[in-house]
């Protein structure tokens, strides 16, 4: 997260929070086409690596006795189980294997993306609306999968009053398919508005008058942009589990 404050005309300074978001291409040029090589897809893949790294090679001499990575791996594995057992229940532990990786990968985007010039991959609506789309779709397919038409079910408020259910049906067949909406913008939003309310802070750092001020406005933001990087993780992750638990259970 690079910070420059530039002069303009008049003396004063402009700050350029938003351009730490911009794609480019890590080999020169300015067209990005399909297979084009950008800063997004070196920091998937040293997210991808540092995953790898982790849970694979961390874990590749276990031992009764863990060493500290191997007691990181097993924790995050315990952590995400139980939170897929517990909010969706005991038949929705297969999807685990995919689920933790929804996880794994999201946390490591966003504790990169704090790296000093890093780029944060979490914070563009392209990825995060691609991870809320497969969500959704998975959990549209395995509902109709395993239930049928009963599935719809979920859309029907049966405790609700006779004359009410046809209009709470449409109000939740809305809210359903705004759930990747929702899913992804809420991801990108918070880690994207962090990211840029710390350059700007940087920025005035560069005026001596005000500099202490705004090295602790950092010290402050960064702190809790660092908790916002695992609570952004686990809010969507467990909003996955939500959403099994109706395709499982559409009449609950």
């Amino acid at each position: 997260m690079a910070t420059e404050a530039h002069g303009a005309e008049g003396g004063g300074l402009v700050f350029h929070p938003m351009d730490q978001f911009i794609v480019k291409p890590l080999f020169g040029g300015d067209a990005i086409g399909l297979f084009t090589i950008t800063n997004v897809t070196l920091w998937m893949g040293i997210a991808i690596v540092a995953i790898v790294a982790l849970m694979v090679l961390g874990t590749a001499r276990r031992a009764t006795i863990p060493n500290r990575t191997q007691s990181v791996a097993e924790l995050a594995y315990v952590f995400v189980y139980k939170m897929v057992e517990d909010v969706a229940g005991k038949d929705a532990v297969g999807f685990f294997p995919y689920v933790m990786t929804l996880f794994m990968f999201i946390v490591f985007a966003n504790f990169l993306g704090l790296l000093p010039m890093s780029f944060t991959t979490t914070s563009h609506f392209a990825v995060t609306v691609v991870l809320a789309m497969l969500v959704f779709l998975t959990v549209t397919i395995v509902g109709f999968a395993k239930n049928g038409a009963k599935f719809l079910g979920l859309f029907w408020v049966k405790s609700a009053p006779l004359p009410l259910r046809p209009v709470l049906a449409i109000i939740e067949l809305i809210s359903y398919f705004v759930r990747p909406v929702s899913h992804s913008i809420r991801l990108a939003g918070n880690v994207m508005a962090g990211h840029a309310v710390i350059k700007v802070f940087a920025g005035f750092a560069a005026i001596a008058t005000i500099s202490p001020v705004s090295v602790l406005a950092i010290t402050a933001m960064y702190g809790l942009e660092v908790l916002v990087a695992f609570i952004q993780a686990y809010v969507f992750t467990i909003l996955t589990c939500v959403y099994l638990k109706d395709a499982l259970h559409p009449s609950h």
